[in-house]
């Protein structure tokens, strides 16, 4: 029985297959750009007895500490300011790095969620990789098994993200296990091995963990080449749009069952504060998805003022996907999920993705969910070279931020790394510029961790302060003090 549960709720988590089809992708694409063909030197691991401190590292801490003096913390619209000039110029390189990679590159496969997923024909299904090995006799010309190595990232024993240098890693398939978020994929950015760290190509991916402002829609323009509504979901989606017009904004609303005024009147200003930013004159359409369907009849009357709103009504759809798919509600996790039947997100997903200008991010507890950032990347993914602006705005009332943003606690959530003692307390209403792409480290000015992160860390090697500057010697003394653990499948 165990089995069976572990198995559907892996099926039924869209944040989890949308993630995973992103991410392997994303690390395949790093493993091109990182790894050399020639086979590893044995080269031991570099023991240096010291090392200084970067520049850049001086001058953030530096810079954090004067602040921390002379302000003390900052607000979550303070914080989300950098963000406020997009990151067009860097995501359209990716665009183009990507299109090229994927064009000299791929074949056709069966994935999961087939009947609500269109794949591309660019990604590799496992049984295809088995059939061109045995195709070009990989085995005998090459002398090269096919071989899984796995790394498991939550386990900070069984995994060398930070001190291996995955260049040298002979396995031709690598599996970064456990990595459910956009901020996991990032992890490799602080490896010890500068040529893992410095390689261009890896800041023109995901950007320099210090420069905030700089970071692609790379998890975005994955999404974009990767995949697609199906014909059933795209027949639902088209259903709501009904003229074919493509909305202007999504609010994405995580209430988990909960009714809260509050935070309805905070979305509601976020939207506007959105359409003034961008300078919509005429009455915008306004998408609205939640987890929570009676929250959609509250709040459609008060957007009806001054917006149009769009919302799958699931109850009255009468399209082939509302058939029995497989895809039930569950009751152990309405209160997460909401008492829709799982193939209802991925019409939300994919409806709300096809904003042009903007997405605001609202909830009773955490705020800038995976979902909510996926659907952003999408959105923003679709937009042509020539519009260049768009805007992911957080939307925070007041009893959200009261103790800063301490409760913003989930690796993978948005705001987590903003989350620590340089996060102000009494808050009052916030509507933030947020980033596309969620920060993993804590290098950027008003970025700190939670007591929380910083024990968790400390598991991977890493000592962190209050303001998020770690000591690179004791790092490097972790991991000459440990054996890498090596963990391989053989898959034929």
């Amino acid at each position: 029985m165990r089995l069976v549960g572990s198995r559907r709720r892996r099926l039924l988590s869209i944040h989890a297959v949308l993630i995973a089809c992103a991410f392997f992708t994303g690390v395949g694409l790093l493993n091109l750009t990182l790894r050399s063909v020639d086979p590893s030197t044995g080269k031991e691991f570099p023991i240096q007895k010291t090392r200084p401190v970067a520049e850049g590292a001086h001058v953030s801490l530096t810079a954090k500490t004067q602040l921390s003096r002379t302000k003390g913390c900052a607000t979550v619209e303070e914080m989300g300011e950098i963000f406020n000039r997009g990151f067009w110029e860097e995501s359209l390189q990716v665009r183009r790095k990507i299109d090229l990679h994927f064009a000299l590159n791929g074949t056709k496969g069966i994935y999961p969620f087939g009947d609500y997923i269109s794949y591309s024909d660019v990604a590799f299904t496992l049984n295809e990789v088995k059939h061109l090995w045995r195709q070009n006799d990989c085995l005998t010309k090459y002398g090269r098994r096919l071989v899984m190595r796995i790394d498991d990232f939550q386990k900070p024993a069984k995994t060398s993200v930070l001190c291996s240098n995955w260049r040298e890693w002979e396995q031709p398939i690598i599996w970064i296990q456990n990595t459910t978020d956009a901020v996991a994929a990032q992890f490799f950015l602080k490896n010890v091995y500068s040529e893992m760290r410095k390689l261009r190509k890896v800041y023109d991916l995901f950007g320099r963990p210090e420069n905030l402002q700089y970071r692609p829609n790379v998890f975005g323009e994955l999404m974009r080449v990767l995949i697609s509504p199906s014909e059933n979901v795209k027949e639902a989606v088209n259903w709501v749009l009904g003229d074919g017009v493509d909305p202007d904004i999504t609010l994405h609303m995580r209430m988990l069952m909960n009714r809260s005024l509050r935070a309805v009147q905070a979305a509601l200003n976020c939207i506007r504060k959105a359409m003034d930013n961008l300078q919509l004159k005429s009455r915008p359409k306004v998408v609205l998805v939640s987890d929570s369907p009676t929250l959609i009849n509250e709040v459609a009357p008060y957007i009806n003022e001054f917006a149009e709103v769009l919302h799958f009504d699931y109850e009255r759809f009468k399209g082939n996907i509302s058939g029995n798919n497989g895809l039930g509600s569950l009751d152990f996790r309405v209160k997460d999920w909401g008492p829709a039947p799982r193939w209802v997100a991925f019409v939300d997903f994919f409806l709300a993705s096809r904003a042009k200008h903007a997405i605001v991010s609202g909830a009773h507890r955490r705020v800038g969910t995976t979902y909510a950032q996926l659907i952003a990347a999408l959105a923003m993914a679709h937009k042509p070279v020539e519009d260049s602006r768009f805007l992911f705005m957080s939307s925070f009332q007041s009893n959200l931020v009261s103790e800063g943003l301490g409760i913003q606690i989930g690796w993978g959530h948005v705001w987590n790394r903003f989350a620590g003692p340089l996060s102000c307390h009494n808050q009052s209403t916030q509507c933030a510029f947020t980033p596309i792409l969620p920060p993993a480290w804590w290098d950027g000015l008003w970025q700190s961790p939670t007591p929380r992160d910083v024990k968790r860390m400390q598991a991977y090697g890493i000592q962190l302060s209050g303001f998020g500057t770690f000591d690179d010697d004791h790092l490097h003394s972790f991991c000459n003090s440990r054996k890498n653990a090596v963990r391989t499948v053989p898959v034929m």
